[in-house]
């Protein structure tokens, strides 16, 4: 498997063009503790597959909605690609649910009815009349969307310097989460330019932290004890969950709850925060060019 790191140094590539890649993954026959000897983070990880689907379908819908709006044409350009590649993402995660998750006899159905409340329901368009609160309502969802690509900004970092390598973590697997990984880095920028478009609020960009990073927290949560209660090879409670997903942490296997938490969180909240401080375009450019689905897709 590629290691990642040795990209990290490479020059700059300056701008990029945001592209979907057509990417595809066998991921039928694929064990269940694809990190071997680490359920919880196998778990934690493939809960991904579940949550992501449904939230950049809407990601795709609210930018959409904005689309028409924006004047600028490079930035246009940029939210053509970026709904390209959210929903290449859904769609490739969607597929790894159904034939890797589903068909090996995981339930995710409560899970699944949950989130597709919170983002079909919860967050759908306004029906409101009124132009002004509708299009109030759009920013507050772009910045909402600004808030959740840090955090995949941060993660998609994270899963391109991790040591699943070292633990002899599936191959397919791991290339399905570190090209979505590096296309969230590549594209890290574009959803908060957006949010800044329409509305370069401070206050707005807080709001939209507070309510994003609490949401990403519980829904985390609920769906890493789904999946370990669900599974009749693991008995643990919930401490012991917690201590094994600690302890694989220390291991590099996953992020650090304080650093997602605190030190990434409080990042957002700087009145200079910036996106392109998040991760490396050259790293994520250099693994996209070399990951084997995303050769597949080009060749």
């Amino acid at each position: 498997m590629l290691r990642p790191q040795r990209f990290a140094h490479e020059v700059d590539p300056g701008p990029v063009q945001i592209q979907a890649r057509n990417v595809a993954f066998e991921t039928a026959d694929k064990p269940k503790y694809w990190i071997p000897g680490h359920p919880v983070s196998s778990h934690l990880v493939n809960l991904l597959n579940i949550m992501l689907p449904a939230g950049e379908r809407w990601f795709v819908e609210v930018f959409n909605e904005a689309l028409p709006l924006i004047k600028d044409p490079k930035l246009a350009a940029d939210v053509r690609g970026f709904i390209g590649q959210e929903a290449m993402h859904a769609e490739a995660h969607d597929t790894v649910m159904h034939d890797y998750m589903i068909a090996s006899g995981v339930d995710v159905a409560p899970l699944l009815d949950q989130i597709e409340f919170v983002f079909q329901r919860i967050l759908a368009p306004s029906k409101t009349t009124n132009p002004r609160r509708k299009m109030n309502h759009l920013i507050e969802r772009l910045w909402l969307i600004a808030a959740i690509e840090h955090f995949t900004a941060v993660l998609g970092d994270f899963v391109l310097n991790c040591n699943w390598d070292d633990y002899d973590a599936d191959p397919t697997l791991t290339d399905l989460y570190r090209w979505h990984g590096a296309e969230e880095v590549e594209h890290r920028s574009v959803a908060h330019d957006v949010a800044t478009y329409f509305r370069d609020s401070y206050l707005t960009r807080v709001r939209a932290m507070a309510v994003a990073g609490s949401g990403l927290y519980v829904l985390f949560q609920r769906g890493m004890r789904f999946l370990v209660k669900s599974d009749p090879q693991l008995q643990l409670s919930w401490w012991q969950m917690q201590r094994m997903r600690m302890n694989d942490s220390k291991l590099g296997l996953l992020p650090e709850y304080w650093n997602l938490l605190f030190v990434q969180t409080l990042a957002y909240f700087k009145p200079s925060y910036s996106p392109e401080h998040m991760g490396s375009t050259a790293q994520a450019v250099a693994y996209l060019a070399n990951s084997p689905a995303a050769r597949a897709a080009h060749h």
